[in-house]
């Protein structure tokens, strides 16, 4: 009797290990344990999954959310595979407890966009394939926990407009980058210059008109397909991309590469025509010409200032300015510079009078052009039959300090001049007495300074 017990326990420990989620399939080869779940009809991760699970394949379902709880204390787990679902969202930190994790397939979703507590916890994941989603955002942090371990990344057919470059050109020891199918336009330059394990750069069918250089294609020998080249080759696919063949890729037509079938988008002479057949020095820049500017300008004293310069060219010329001491212009709150070209000066003084130079250049060469401007001084009203020449108050006209509200006591007659109250960081109420007695005047003007310089700016 005791011999039939022992067993039964026994059965009931092995059925108990072996329990798996309903129309599941699982495999106990020790010391991993194994979970199957394809194409089973889920809607949710089954709450009776074991803990120990190194395996889980939840493939083909109708999971919409993944939660908190769904892979709580899965220490164990090495390999999740949720592709094919219609996931839509993932809650924070759902994946907090895989610490053990080395790929993550979440490839065929409905995903829009990754944040940074996303995939918080998973410090040695190795394979993350995010392909066939609908993802146009994806968070600089979102791949911090694993920016060292990180072997694969597939974020292919997606809807990215823009990629994290800066977390990416961080991937020290990824082998694989597959960004094809996507809305990219622009990629900096030198961004996969410290990736020293990068055997695949996949940017096929895109929207970049070029392709800046970078060293670590002049380290290595480049080639458009995998079939052929050695293992110390760097396989680089960019067809499908509405190519500028100008000067700007004479880097990459001198790479020696198979074939790939990129042909070019511009210029016109050149539309339409394999990329390999087209001879280098077909490949040509045109310099900057600039075709409109503002040769001279003239403005009162304290009056804002826009000076024009236009420029054509290919590649599309940069513009930046020249001060009449001889310094660039920045970007201040004086002064702004817009990509066009346009200049603003907000609140002239006189030591903005001078010419200034525009200097319009792209990878072809400069073109330079001089615009005057030329800054009349406000007009000092103290020589003014109508007015008497007051004392001089320094660089403003308040007499009263910026302290005073406007009690019914009486003033001195200086003191009635002008009282200021109610100051804010932004702003000020300023009053002054009538001057209806004085014949002619059609306006007034406030002059004032900022305490940080010493340049009057008028309203």
């Amino acid at each position: 009797m005791d011999r039939l017990l022992v067993c039964l326990l026994v059965v009931s420990a092995a059925v108990k290990a072996m329990l798996c989620p309903k129309r599941c399939m699982c495999q106990n080869l020790s010391p991993s344990f194994t979970i199957l779940c394809t194409k089973t009809g889920l809607l949710f991760v089954p709450p009776s999954i074991d803990r120990r699970t190194a395996e889980l394949r939840l493939m083909d379902n109708f999971i919409t959310t993944l939660r908190r709880k769904d892979f709580a204390n899965m220490t164990n787990l090495i390999h999740l595979t949720l592709s094919r679902n219609t996931i839509s969202q993932i809650m924070p930190y759902a994946f907090f407890d895989l610490k053990g994790l080395h790929a993550l397939h979440l490839d065929s979703n409905r995903l829009t966009y990754i944040n940074e507590d996303h995939f918080k916890g998973l410090i040695n994941l190795r394979h993350l394939i995010l392909s066939n989603n609908q993802l146009s955002y994806i968070s600089p942090g979102s791949l911090d926990d694993f920016i060292e371990t990180i072997e694969d990344l597939d974020l292919s057919y997606n809807n990215l407009v823009n990629v994290p470059w800066e977390t990416v050109a961080k991937l020290s020891n990824v082998n694989t980058v597959s960004l094809d199918h996507n809305l990219i336009e622009f990629v900096p330059e030198g961004i996969f210059s410290n990736l020293h394990k990068l055997a695949r750069l996949d940017m096929t069918s895109n929207k970049l008109k070029k392709i800046p250089p970078d060293p670590l294609f002049s380290r290595i020998p480049v080639y458009a397909k995998s079939k052929g080249s050695p293992l110390t080759s760097l396989v680089l696919s960019f067809g499908g991309n509405p190519l500028h063949c100008n000067c700007e890729l004479v880097w990459l037509r001198r790479l020696t590469r198979e074939d790939d079938l990129e042909t070019c988008a511009s210029p016109p002479e050149l539309m339409g025509k394999y990329f390999w057949s087209i001879k280098e020095e077909e490949f040509v820049c045109e310099p900057p010409m600039i075709t409109h500017r503002t040769p001279k300008v003239a403005v009162s004293e304290g009056q804002s200032v826009s000076l024009k310069c236009k420029a054509v060219g290919d590649p599309d010329p940069y513009v930046r300015w020249i001060a009449p001491d001889g310094k660039l212009v920045s970007n201040t709150s004086r002064t702004t510079s817009y990509e066009n070209g346009t200049l603003d000066i907000v609140g002239t003084s006189l030591g903005d009078k001078g010419t200034f130079t525009c200097i319009a250049s792209n990878a072809a060469g400069e073109s330079t052009a001089p615009v005057e401007l030329v800054v009349t001084p406000y007009p000092n009203l103290a020589n003014s039959t109508n007015c008497e020449k007051e004392a001089e108050n320094g660089p403003s006209d308040i007499l009263i300090s910026a302290k005073s509200s406007f009690p019914n006591e009486t003033k001195g007659p200086q003191e009635r001049a002008v009282v200021v109250g109610e100051l804010t960081s932004s702003s000020a109420l300023i009053q002054w007495p009538s001057q209806q007695h004085l014949p002619g005047i059609r306006m007034f003007q406030i002059q004032y300074n900022s305490s940080s310089d010493e340049i009057l700016v008028y309203r």
